[in-house]
């Protein structure tokens, strides 16, 4: 039952995904081209999920686990630093370069858009180099200061 609920999420999730434009890097190039033709239909489908968003985590956080059972695995901690604004700046600004975030590129890959295809792959890329760049400077040296 746990696996037939993620396929229909995920599908659902991929329908919305076409249906709000989000697939197509065109419209989301036309949201950040706030000096052009400004696209605002965007901000609406961000607004939204959003708020759908926040009203399921809000319920989510009085629970203990999922409805089907599963345990809920929330972050330990809250704490914004470097690490996580780095992250965001880099995700901003190749989403504003390609038109393209992790999971509308997957399904524009599955729609066979040629330009997911390459985003894609270099999204694999980018995590396979970041997973071995831990192995040789752990977070924890990282955010340590020096001597």
């Amino acid at each position: 039952m746990q696996r037939i609920s993620e396929f229909l999420v995920g599908l659902l999730f991929g329908v919305g995904l076409m249906l709000s434009g989000m697939t197509d890097p065109g419209k989301v190039i036309g949201f950040l081209d706030i000096t052009g033709h400004w696209d605002p239909s965007l901000a609406l489908v961000m607004t939204g999920a959003i708020g759908a968003g926040s009203l399921a985590f809000a319920a989510a956080k009085k629970r203990s686990h999922s409805w089907l059972g599963q345990d809920f695995d929330w972050p330990a901690s809250e704490h914004i630093d470097r690490r996580v604004v780095l992250g965001s700046l880099v995700f901003g600004v190749g989403w504003g370069l390609a038109g393209f975030c992790p999971g509308p590129a997957w399904v524009s890959l599955a729609a066979g858009q040629e330009k997911a295809f390459y985003f894609v792959g270099s999204m694999i890329f980018g995590m396979i180099a970041y997973e071995s760049i831990q192995r040789f400077y752990p977070p924890s040296s990282l955010t340590e200061s020096p001597p």
